[in-house]
């Protein structure tokens, strides 16, 4: 069998051999260059793995990291979140709520434009959330505005966001990278950019070439940033470690070690609150029953997961999102209980175990080792895990957010902010596909309130609704870990969860080399 650590041990002999190889010719003299203070120009080579024939530029329906990459950089939001996932203007000057959440007011920052040199205005600020509202084509970010009622343009830089009922997340709402402002008749086959950057080139699956906007209200160093798709892991490292690319997004965590090794590399090493479930459809059979999903969460070995898939890079989860989340709970730790899972089993039905089906692809790095992890600890309760291994581009398409036993990675977000995306009916990415009227009715008074503390209580009431009922695995949270050459400047940990610097390349610059 192929084990984890035996693939691991494999992929480290690999990348051993391919850094010796290097080194043999040269490659490892080649000055570990410090990239000194910042510098414009030059080109950064970006490795990215996930691409499928389904990738996009538009601005509002990203889905894998790629298609993120690209948002970030050709976009901007009204607000956005910083290294410490705090709230942040970005074309915004301010946001304002009236007494009860109803109406908030945003003024946007003066003398913003637009990739092609025209004013940002408030015109293009009601054209995007009426883009994302679309009824007849909703996108990513429209369950963070289904109670948008109507967006009014006061002037050129004040626009009015009218609700039909109180919601104090609306900033955070405005920060998502999927709310990113485009202008009035926006084209995504020809995007007119918000963001640091413009597009020069895209051919999905294989690479997408990016120049500064000159008329970004910010500083950019770079001449510019070519994004390039390969197709695994082992592809990636060889590329980085041939200087075909500059930098790479997520590396097999077993092989940090060896990477770091290389006079030439850095790692970027970031705690996060990103996390890899297993997902678990609460409507269809095994895992309506309850009782199924909590003996599936107790077989689970949470420590084994972390040494095993993530190379010990990474925090304990305890089957809730959100762990940096100011209202965080400190329910009891979830610890494997094989005799338990096995009642369960048997109350439900299962008394000789049973039979799934667990469909993982390489979406991010350590979810196929974390299907394979799983499989054998499950094996021990009865649970006999069959894998269906398949690429990106089938999981993510026409089967994605219907199988009935999966997988999935999410970026660092806040509880509440995470429940909208994926813990309501009309959430976009409702994977477990959970739909509790009594959760529902609790988050609605939740979402009403601005302040953390003052709805400290409810977060908790729905926390644990999850954390007894739900139907995500959480076993843990990884931490960002990315590689790249010596000579790039700029980039620094991100609790985001998203790669290399949260993907802000306006902050990157190329050093002597």
């Amino acid at each position: 069998m192929n084990t984890p650590n035996r693939r691991q041990a494999l992929g480290a002999g690999l990348a051993v051999a391919g850094v010796a190889g290097l080194s043999a010719c040269g490659g490892g003299e080649v000055g570990a260059a410090d990239a000194g203070e910042p510098v414009k120009g030059g080109t950064l080579r970006v490795g990215v793995t996930g691409g499928n024939s389904a990738d996009t530029v538009d601005a509002h329906i990203p889905v894998n990291n790629g298609d993120v990459c690209r948002a970030v950089n050709l976009y901007n939001a009204l607000y956005g979140w910083d290294d410490d996932s705090q709230v942040v203007p970005l074309l915004a000057e301010s946001i304002k709520a009236n007494s009860d959440s109803t109406v908030w007011t945003c003024t946007l920052k003066e003398g913003v434009k637009f990739s092609d040199g025209k004013p940002i205005t408030s015109e293009d600020v009601v054209f995007t959330f009426e883009r994302i509202n679309d009824p007849d084509d909703p996108k990513t970010a429209a369950a963070n505005f289904s109670m948008l009622e109507k967006v009014v343009a006061k002037d050129d830089r004040t626009v009015e966001f009218r609700l039909n009922e109180p919601n104090g997340l609306f900033k955070d709402a405005v920060a998502e990278y999927t709310a990113a402002i485009v202008p009035v008749g926006y084209d995504p086959k020809n995007p007119v950019c918000s963001g640091p950057f413009k597009l020069k080139s895209f051919t999905a699956a294989q690479s997408t070439v990016l120049v500064p906007n000159e008329h970004y209200f910010g500083n950019t160093y770079l001449d510019e940033v070519e994004i390039l798709n390969f197709n695994d892991d082992d592809a990636l490292i060889n590329a980085l470690l041939s200087t075909q690319v500059d930098a790479i997004a997520g590396i097999p965590l077993a092989l940090v070690e060896v990477i770091d090794a290389d006079e030439r590399m850095s790692i970027l090493n970031s705690k996060t609150g990103m996390w890899l479930p297993f997902t678990m459809r609460v409507d269809k059979k095994p895992f309506d029953d309850v009782k199924v999903r909590q003996a599936f969460r107790l077989v689970v070995d949470r420590e084994q997961m972390i040494e095993q898939v993530l190379s010990g890079y990474g925090t304990l989860g305890n089957d809730m999102f959100g762990p940096l989340s100011e209202n965080y709970p400190k329910f009891p730790q979830r610890k494997q209980d094989l005799d338990k899972a096995k009642k369960l089993l048997a109350e439900a039905g299962y008394p000789d175990g049973l039979d799934v089906e667990l469909v993982t692809a390489p979406i991010q790095s350590g979810a196929v080792e974390a299907a394979q992890v799983f499989a054998q600890q499950a094996a021990d309760a009865g649970i006999r895990v069959k894998i269906r291994k398949v690429d990106a581009t089938t999981f993510f398409g026409d089967g994605y957010l219907q199988w009935d036993f999966a997988q999935d990675f999410w970026y660092t977000r806040d509880f509440m902010p995470q429940v909208i995306s994926c813990s309501l009916s009309e959430s976009p990415f409702n994977e477990t596909h959970w739909d509790e009227p009594k959760f529902n009715k609790v988050f609605d008074k939740a979402r009403a309130i601005p302040e953390p503390e003052k709805r400290r209580d409810l977060e908790h009431e729905l926390q644990k609704m999850l954390y007894d009922e739900g139907g995500y695995i959480v076993w843990g949270f990884a931490n960002q870990v990315d590689a790249f050459q010596k000579y790039v400047g700029g980039l620094v940990p991100n609790s985001t969860g998203r790669p290399l610097s949260g993907w802000r390349f306006d902050r990157v610059w190329i050093g002597e080399v």
